[in-house]
């Protein structure tokens, strides 16, 4: 046989086995072939221009080139470990490790290649899908059309020849590392399967748990109002990170054994089919695949927790906008609001006003704050916050000595906590009002221009506020103290009274909602497009990695399939042990990685918006099923091994 009909023959069986290598090849460069098309399309310059997307998306695409040479270079370091058996008959028959060498970087030359090109097409093919996504996440209107970009296509081929080089230097590399002997070795000697749990091992498992759980206790705590300054919540957060990938660490490296084999010690040694396929395989494997696992765990935690993040600000957008302008528009000149009545009348658009006069005054609310705000540099003694009259909201009547708040910033009440009632005094220029504060209220009632960092409006009774007004402090005011709010009655009109407002070219101090809630979704869109590309980029890699790791397992364990046959097991009787090993080897890394993810946004949800459980949802189903692909792949090929061991 010749060296061409060698490759030829090689390649062809190779492809068959590594169908999925060539798959997420092909759709690593395609993903990223089309996210460089970004950069480069002219329909993305009004994204590009509003919030420096160029800018987000270059910097994505490096991070997409990082994930995807891990990969790649992890994926080939167990092929050519599978390979070994292979190189080193070639040495036995004569061939130098250099010819070796060249014969498989003609191999990889070939399928990497075609691979890249398939991937390129594609990638072009899908380009034009993948921005009107964008455009439609963002909510802009815009005409995408197909388009092949030279510099992206250029980038690409140097970016994946880079790839390639240092492939094929850590082919060169390991091929001239081994001996003969060592290469027939090299594959049975890629697990460690240590039979007996060491006492150290136990001590490691518990010690895994208790760090999991500890960092999931404070990241509880994180913004409950336990930490108070700073420096507390930066050590806090410190502890959280270390604990919990320390942890991780531990629990793959200890734990899971610990815990399999409390579980076989129970059933006195005794385990039936499914329990030796599934619970001793992953007892014996789980430690030496600690620290991948441990990464994957790690990273897939924080695909799922930004983009879920991103996906609460995105899914908030329009709650977000509300809470900073609660009418359709907050203007605060009277001027500016008397042409803007005027133009939306001259286009039939009806609507409501309603005129809020806002003071600023100091308040004295160290009785109901329980918190230590040395830190942030706030006096609970004269803390400025901006004070209305309960005749300005239509269902608030509070008495002359009482005083409700209304619209808290979240981030803030998580520090600076309120208590349900408790005395204040509300400080004028020279006098002082004692008041009784009774209640939190939810809503917000004035836009953000008049609250100051995020405290509360202060609703007080009519005469208390023409008190405050008459001894009004002129260092603390706003430089203006009126809010108008114009609510445009019919929501089908609400678009072209905001042209309107846009195209009269109003002061910064004056808001559209609608204006707002687009900015917030052109924003977090965008964040949340290069996450969910990033995410989903993690995803396919670290799932074939698994898959990869699988295939390794399964012909490692074709000779045990064939004894078990012989004592009389059935195909089907493999097959659910094999399902269960699926259910722990896919299902431990996704369980873990939804855990850490969920403390993570449950500690911090509320700094991105107003509504966490259906964002949050999605995102965790959605990743689960593309997961579970993978685990159902690995038993799809588990079969094909069961069949090649029983019948050949």
């Amino acid at each position: 046989m010749n060296i061409n009909r060698l490759i030829f023959q090689n390649l062809k069986k190779n492809i068959k086995k590594y169908y999925l290598y060539v798959f997420a090849l092909v759709f690593s460069v395609a993903l990223y072939f089309a996210f460089v098309t970004l950069q480069y399309d002219a329909s993305m310059d009004e994204v590009k221009g509003s919030i420096k997307g160029a800018a987000a998306i270059k910097t994505a695409s490096i991070l997409l080139v990082l994930i995807v040479s891990i990969f790649l270079l992890y994926a080939n370091n167990i092929f050519i470990k599978r390979r070994s058996k292979e190189v080193g008959l070639l040495q036995l028959i004569g061939m130098t490790k250099n010819k070796i060498f060249r014969i498989l970087s003609v191999e990889n030359l070939i399928l990497y290649f075609i691979s890249l090109f398939i991937g390129i097409f594609v990638g072009f093919s899908f380009s034009k899908l993948i921005i009107m996504i964008l455009f439609k996440m963002l909510d802009i209107e815009g005409i995408s059309q197909l388009y092949f970009s030279k510099q992206a296509f250029i980038q690409t081929v140097i970016v994946f020849c880079v790839i390639y080089l240092f492939i094929m230097i850590m082919n060169y590399i390991f091929i001239q590392k081994q001996t003969i002997l060592s290469l027939f070795r090299v594959t049975s000697s890629t697990e460690g399967k240590i039979k007996k749990t060491s006492f150290l091992e136990a001590i490691i498992g518990i010690v895994g748990i208790t760090l999991i759980l500890l960092g999931y206790y404070v990241s509880s705590m994180l913004f409950g109002g336990d930490f108070t300054s700073i420096n507390e919540l930066f050590l806090a957060m410190s502890f959280i990170l270390g604990s919990v990938i320390i942890g991780t660490f531990f629990f793959y490296k200890g734990s899971v054994r610990f815990i399999a084999n409390i579980i076989r010690k129970s059933k006195g040694g005794y385990l039936n089919i499914n329990e030796v396929l599934s619970l001793s395989s992953i007892m014996f494997r789980m430690k030496s695949n600690a620290l991948l696992l441990t990464i994957i765990t790690t990273v897939s935690a924080l695909a799922i927790g930004l983009l879920s993040l991103t996906y609460i600000a995105y899914y908030s957008a329009e709650q977000a906008a509300l809470k900073n302008v609660p009418a359709n528009f907050a203007m605060t000149n009277i001027e500016d609001a008397e042409l803007f009545k005027l133009a939306l009348l001259d286009k039939n658009i009806a609507f409501n006003e309603n005129i809020i006069d806002v003071i600023q005054v100091n308040i004295d609310a160290q009785h109901i704050i329980d918190s230590n705000l040395s830190e942030l540099q706030l006096d609970p003694n004269s803390m400025t916050i901006s004070v209305i009259s309960d005749q300005s909201i239509k269902d608030i009547d509070v008495s002359a000595d009482e005083t409700i708040l209304t619209g808290y910033d979240d981030f803030l009440s998580k520090f600076m906590p309120l208590k349900k009632s408790g005395p204040i005094k509300l400080i004028g220029q020279h006098e002082v009002i004692p008041q009784q504060y009774v209640g939190l209220r939810n809503d917000y009632v004035i836009s953000y221009n008049f609250t100051e960092g995020g405290l509360p409006v202060a609703i007080v009774d009519e005469t208390v506020f023409q008190r405050l007004q008459q001894d009004i402090n002129p260092t603390i005011q706003k430089p203006t103290s009126l809010y108008i709010g114009i609510d445009i009655k019919d929501d089908k009109q609400i678009k072209a009274a905001n042209e309107i407002f846009l195209a009269s070219n109003f002061s910064d101090n004056n808001e559209s909602r609608l204006e707002m809630s687009s900015y917030q979704k052109i924003n977090m869109g965008l964040s949340m497009f290069i996450v969910g590309f990033l995410g989903l980029t993690f995803l396919i890699t670290s799932g074939c990695i698994l898959y990869f790791k699988q295939m390794d397992e399964s012909e490692e364990e074709k000779p045990s399939y064939t004894i078990l046959r012989k004592l009389g097991y059935t195909e089907d009787d493999l097959l659910r042990g094999i399902r269960a090993k699926q259910l722990y080897n896919f299902g431990i890394p996704l369980i873990i990685g939804l855990f850490h993810s969920y403390f993570a946004v449950q500690s911090g949800w509320f700094l991105f918006g107003t509504e966490v459980w259906t964002p949050m949802i999605i995102v965790m189903v959605l990743y689960t099923m593309l997961y579970s692909i993978f685990g159902i792949l690995s038993v799809l090929y588990y079969k094909k091994v069961i069949k090649a061991a029983l019948y050949n």
